[in-house]
């Protein structure tokens, strides 16, 4: 049986399903494709074990399926799809959401090495023999609970570790250092999402971030894929649906509750990015056709808060 193999009997024994003593790691599975429906991503590391998982970010658009590992360094705004998945193959995935206490004390025990150019905020690439053992051996504690206390720790370190000495560890050791290029980025993405009804200071933001305006610019949509303001209308967007469904406001009451001066801009870009009107798209969500919102464990958040 391969390595794969023995993390997929894992992941199905315990899809769905959090454990109290690791909650930063869950398996998922999926039995049915889904539209392709907007997400936003905490900072997480997954591995797809079965079926195929379709990702837009910015411009660009990405596939990946089983054996291959995604790294998410900074809150992503994304579209996401499963496009490989039935009730015969399922989609299945673990993900483990980082901290960055962890990294930073793992780093710090690291030879040093320079600080790397920010490209993006994520990256894909196709797990190492070693790496599908270190997962497979913190998944193995699900089934073993009385030794998380005692093997947690140290099985964490090593699935960090081999992701740090892998294609994309340089976004790990961003997250791990506070005074970093892609940390002063997700401060200001931070200060956008926690302000996101106010008129976007451009100024303000990239003091925040300790850059001029243009360097700033240019480094979150490094980051990000799209500018801060298209971030920051993504954000407003989510709310806004997350408040509909939540509370049954009405779409012209909501729009201007997150931001917007005007009822018909709202509806028009909230069509462009969910596909339909708010009130359709809602009574769809409601009724559960709303399209793929994956839990935490894939590293997104469906909602935000």
């Amino acid at each position: 049986m391969s390595e794969l193999d023995k993390i997929r009997a894992m992941a199905v024994r315990h899809a769905g399903r959090q454990s109290p003593q690791l909650p930063r790691l869950f398996a998922y599975t999926l039995d049915h494709t889904t539209e392709i429906d907007p997400l936003i991503y905490d900072p997480a590391a997954s591995l797809v074990i079965q079926g195929t998982q379709r990702m837009f970010i910015g411009d660009k658009m990405f596939e990946y399926g089983p054996g291959q590992s995604m790294i998410v360094a900074a809150e992503i705004a994304a579209l996401g799809q499963i496009c490989e998945a039935s009730e015969d193959q399922p989609f299945l995935a673990v993900g483990l959401f980082l901290d960055p206490a962890l990294l930073s004390d793992l780093v710090l025990e690291m030879v040093a090495i320079p600080e790397l150019p920010i490209e993006s905020g994520y990256g894909v690439s196709t797990a190492s023999a070693s790496l599908l053992g270190a997962w497979g051996r913190l998944l193995e504690l699900l089934d073993r609970p009385t030794e998380i206390p005692v093997m947690a720790q140290s099985l964490e370190h090593e699935l960090m570790f081999r992701l740090l000495m892998g294609p994309h560890g340089g976004l790990l050791r961003q997250i791990a250092g506070s005074d970093s290029r892609l940390m002063h980025i997700r401060k200001a993405m931070a200060w956008i999402r926690d302000h996101y009804t106010e008129r976007l200071n451009f100024k303000a933001v990239a003091a925040l971030a300790g850059m001029s305006v243009s360097v700033f610019y240019d480094r979150f949509k490094a980051v990000a894929a799209v500018s801060p303001l298209q971030y920051q209308k993504y954000i407003r967007l989510h709310e806004a649906r997350r408040r509909m469904i939540a509370n049954q406001v009405s779409a012209a009451e909501v729009g201007f509750a997150v931001g917007y001066e005007s009822a018909s801009q709202f509806s028009r870009e909230y069509k462009r990015l969910f596909g339909a009107p708010p009130g359709q798209d809602t009574e769809r969500a409601k009724a559960g056709l709303g399209g793929f919102n994956p839990p935490r464990s894939l590293g997104a958040r469906p909602d935000v808060a």
